[in-house]
């Protein structure tokens, strides 16, 4: 059984190229979240010239719409959305020093290309756990596109964030069925 891995953002190249897929990682530090229509704004926002609205070089982003914060808490449930409705966007933000993604569910073959390239990482954060994922978050604010709700790009400050490396940067992938 292999060991859990910490790591604190933002992750830094040596980070990435000790994981390997399978490994269990505690992540903690600040990352960022953003789904679909994020991401479409966010490289516009780009393209046309404007800062993003936080450091990407090793930035890690969490596909994530999370419910409202109840009383006493930083956010709501906030379990990982389906990543390959980002896979459009997610090799150009590798390029652009995005260090990882957390989500659930497959890559498409340009994202793991761009993994390879740009020495990345793909996490597996549990579905269906929101609500105990959220009690890793110690707090959350709005960055850019509150007008998007839940889909907003918020800051996030986690703590020891329960994650397993599904695509590294090497081509391995936890979800590839061996050849019999």
């Amino acid at each position: 059984m292999s060991e859990t891995i910490k790591l604190t953002t933002p992750l830094k190249d040596e980070d990435i190229l000790k994981l390997k897929t399978g490994d269990k990682v505690l992540l903690s530090g600040r990352i960022y979240t953003a789904r679909d229509a994020a991401h479409k704004r966010l490289l516009a926002d780009i393209d046309a010239g404007q800062e993003p609205p936080f450091e990407l070089q090793g930035a890690v982003i969490y596909y994530v719409g999370p419910s409202p914060a109840p009383p006493g808490r930083p956010i709501g449930s906030a379990g990982p959305t389906t990543s390959y409705r980002m896979d459009t966007y997610a090799p150009t933000l590798h390029s652009m020093g995005v260090k990882a993604s957390i989500g659930k569910g497959k890559r498409g073959d340009a994202v793991k290309e761009a993994l390879k390239e740009h020495k990345g990482v793909y996490f597996g954060a549990t579905g269906g756990a929101g609500a105990l994922l959220s009690q890793r978050i110690t707090s959350a604010k709005v960055l850019a596109y509150e007008d998007l709700g839940p889909e907003a790009i918020r800051e996030l400050e986690v703590e020891d964030f329960p994650l397993l490396v599904v695509n590294d940067a090497f081509g391995g992938e936890l979800y590839a069925v061996p050849r019999v």
